[in-house]
């Protein structure tokens, strides 16, 4: 009996952190604006899986990224990479901003320092670390990460290894135009 009651608590446990996930992104996404920024890559197309290259089982470097139409009044950009099938909760793998809005790419492979490409800040991901983190994901079903662009009405004020949160706090309410690329990833 109390192996019984242990098993629904979990199961409750687990619905109850899956619920608050699945309603944080709904949140986040209405307050989106409309307008769209076309996002692709070199590496993989929209859906497609991610080349080993790009992940914690190849070479672990950041793929090459292309945006196309930013709305008026871009003052800035910022790039999340995360992963919202990650067990628990949404794994950051990439925080990015005060991207110029002049910056139309970012090559493949950019370094793992707290500033690169003359002045673009990237802040801590999950693993605790500055720049990308490729996908490494448990075995069993595959991951979707998402590559969102925002484009931002302000320029952040935010300390070196600012992390997603810090970042997404400081862009609240200043977020005009946003785009997605999604890939996967299986082991």
């Amino acid at each position: 009996m109390k192996q019984l009651i242990s098993t629904i608590g979990l199961i409750i446990l687990i619905c109850i952190i899956g619920c608050k996930k699945e309603k944080q992104e709904e949140e986040q996404n209405k307050a989106v604006p409309q307008a769209k920024i076309e996002i692709t890559s070199s590496a993989f197309s929209y859906g497609e899986m991610i080349p080993k290259k790009y992940t914690a089982d190849g070479e672990d470097i950041s793929p090459s990224l292309k945006w196309t139409k930013l709305p008026e009044g871009t003052k800035s950009l910022v790039l999340i990479c995360d992963d919202p099938d990650a067990p628990m909760r949404t794994w950051v793998h990439w925080v990015m901003y005060a991207i110029p809005p002049e910056q139309d790419s970012l090559p493949e492979g950019i370094g793992k320092e707290a500033e690169v490409l003359n002045g673009i800040k990237q802040g801590k991901n999950d693993f605790h670390k500055f720049g990308y983190g490729g996908p490494s994901p448990p075995k069993g079903k595959p991951h979707r990460y998402y590559f969102r662009l925002y484009a931002i009405d302000i320029i952040p004020d935010l300390t070196i290894g600012a992390t997603k949160s810090d970042v997404m706090n400081a862009i609240k309410g200043h977020i005009i135009a946003q785009g997605n690329l999604m890939a996967r990833y299986q082991r």
